[in-house]
C-alpha cells in the first residue's frame, strides 16, 4: 500500500483528477444503484432508494473515460437524408 501511495504523489494533478472520474464515478454510480436496486426488493421504491437512482444518474452523467456508460448511436446513421448515397 506503501508503493501506491508514493506513486499517487508523481502523478500530476490533472491525472489524479481524470483517474477518479473516469474509474472512480463510475464503479460508485454502479454502487449507487445496486444499493438502491437491493432496497427497493426488499422493501419497494421509497425515499432512499430512490435518491440512490439519482445519485447513480448524476453521476453516470458526469462520468468519463473507459467505463463510463455509452450513449446509443444514432438511428439516422448514414441513412440520413442529408448524406448523399454511395
Amino acid at each position: 500500500m506503501r508503493v501506491w501511495t508514493n506513486m499517487w504523489a508523481f502523478f500530476s494533478r490533472r491525472l489524479r483528477m481524470w483517474l477518479i472520474l473516469a474509474v472512480g464515478a463510475p464503479l460508485v454510480g454502479f454502487l449507487l444503484g445496486k444499493i438502491g436496486d437491493l432496497i427497493e426488493a426488499r422493501r419497494g421504491p421509497n425515499a432512499a432508494s430512490k435518491a440512490l437512482h439519482t445519485g447513480r444518474r448524476w453521476l453516470q452523467k458526469r462520468s468519463t473515460g473507459p467505463l463510463s456508460s455509452r450513449s446509443a448511436a444514432d438511428p439516422a446513421g448514414a441513412r440520413d437524408a442529408g448524406t448523399p448515397a454511395r
